[in-house]
């Protein structure tokens, strides 16, 4: 084959490759518009104001985890416990603030104290699970499996196998964090934008960001690199920490309790949403923004699902289920 033949076909391939790989990463954005529209088909009342804020609030909670998750996932490893840590933390959160109420005359300050402590525990289990998995040299899926556990257990032995409820007056000053609105959009979905936009730039715009993909794509090279793997390690995961802490601080005022099954399966969500939005289960590729598109991906596939009862909403968990299998089939081979 001539040179200019070659560089030719050269080019081509080039260009196909470029052009299925944006088509990749826009398959969770395309995937959303049609949603839409199939839910849109379904039900007149989908494309509602009422119901597209209520699909963006619920989906704030999981959204956030996602969006720690997603710096995890990235760097090679995976939390499986960030809905039993969720469950701890709300219950902790609580029996402070009912403690102290009783000492403290001004509602207001307990429920900041409350909010503190909820940050420092994410932050503290978060910083467990790194050094265990980095001193320690234990398989994060080991580690998180077992924390999964110990986490819901100390949750039902301080509820007594049952829930801790907030005290009205604390719960009426509390509330207004899930139900009060800005501008007309609710406060979880303000914080969630937050929290998405500050870990987009932290992930594409800072050293540490280089350091969590480079660890993913290649942890020997990144130490060869002189990266100091076991300290940016230890951070994703105070990071995902604290970012449970925060989606608790925005979900607790929505029930005003904590029981046994609060934060179940929100593992299960927060780790489809990071892989629906295309972030390789492998590590060393992934999107803040492809994250938050997957997490509203699956609010909506839910959301469809109660409108138009086209199965169970009971099986809501078993199509999620279904989708991080199927996504993870297809990234067979991707790095």
């Amino acid at each position: 084959m001539p040179p200019e033949h070659a560089e030719g076909a050269t080019a081509r391939r080039a260009a196909g490759a470029g052009f299925w790989s944006r088509l990749h990463g826009a398959g969770p954005v395309i995937g959303l518009v049609l949603l839409c529209i199939a839910g849109t088909a379904l039900n007149g009342e989908f494309a509602t104001l009422d119901n597209a804020l209520n699909v963006l609030t619920r989906t704030a909670f999981i959204g956030i985890i996602a969006v720690g998750m997603c710096f995890v996932i990235i760097s090679g490893g995976i939390d499986l416990s960030v809905g039993s840590m969720a469950a701890l933390i709300a219950g902790c959160v609580i029996l402070l603030m009912n403690s102290l109420a009783a000492s403290i005359a001004s509602p207001v300050l307990v429920v900041a104290l409350g909010i503190l402590l909820a940050l420092v525990l994410g932050c503290a289990f978060g910083l467990a699970h790194g050094l265990l998995i980095t001193k320690g040299r234990i398989e994060p899926f080991i580690v998180t499996l077992g924390t999964l556990g110990i986490f819901r257990a100390y949750l039902t032995y301080f509820a007594n196998g049952g829930a801790i409820t907030l005290d009205n007056a604390l719960a009426d000053v509390y509330s207004p964090v899930y139900y009060a609105s800005v501008l007309g959009l609710p406060i979880p979905v303000w914080v969630f934008a937050v929290v998405a936009l500050a870990g987009g730039f932290v992930l594409n715009r800072t050293a540490f960001g280089r350091y969590v993909q480079a660890i993913g794509s290649n942890e020997q090279v990144a130490r060869y690199a002189a990266v100091d793997v076991d300290r940016v390690k230890i951070l994703t995961y105070m990071l995902l920490g604290l970012c449970v802490g925060i989606a608790t601080l925005l979900y607790v005022p929505r029930l005003g309790s904590a029981s046994p099954t609060t934060g179940l399966l929100w593992e299960l969500e927060a780790i489809a949403a990071v892989i629906v939005g295309g972030t390789a289960l492998k590590g060393g590729a992934g999107s803040i923004t492809g994250t938050v598109v997957g997490a509203v991906l699956l609010s909506v596939i839910s959301n469809i699902l109660n409108l138009t009862s086209i199965i169970s909403v009971y099986l809501n968990a078993a199509v999620q289920g279904f989708v991080i299998i199927v996504v993870a089939f297809l990234q067979r081979g991707r790095r």
